[in-house]
């Protein structure tokens, strides 16, 4: 019997199968906790993270928390001059947390 970790682990390595991330569009993977969220814009050709954001030092709901990094990311990705992403859930539904924080990027500028 698989774990719930080891299920979504299959389902992101299917993902990841699919989608790479290049430095004019880098792949924007999000990881979830229970009391965290964090987003970064990968260039998978070179290997190199560009921007970060993550939740901490933000305060309010679980959503709230998530749509702010999505705005906080889209801010950063701005100053390094990327409009275009491509979105890696990495196996997480697309709900709740995972919207808030793509919706929250979406206002901030980015395309997906």
């Amino acid at each position: 019997m698989k774990t719930k970790a080891q299920i979504r682990k299959r389902i992101h390595l299917g993902i990841r199968k699919k989608i790479k991330g290049t430095a004019s569009r880098p792949r924007m993977s999000v990881h979830r906790s229970n009391k965290n969220i964090t987003c970064q814009l990968i260039d998978d050709v070179n290997g190199v993270t560009i921007a970060f954001a993550d939740a901490k030092g933000i305060s309010g709901g679980k959503l709230e928390r998530a749509t702010e990094v999505g705005k906080k990311l889209a801010a950063n990705a701005k100053a390094q001059n990327i409009e275009n992403v491509v979105f890696d859930r990495a196996g997480y539904l697309y709900h709740g947390r995972v919207k808030a924080l793509a919706e929250g990027a979406r206002e901030g500028g980015l395309q997906f």
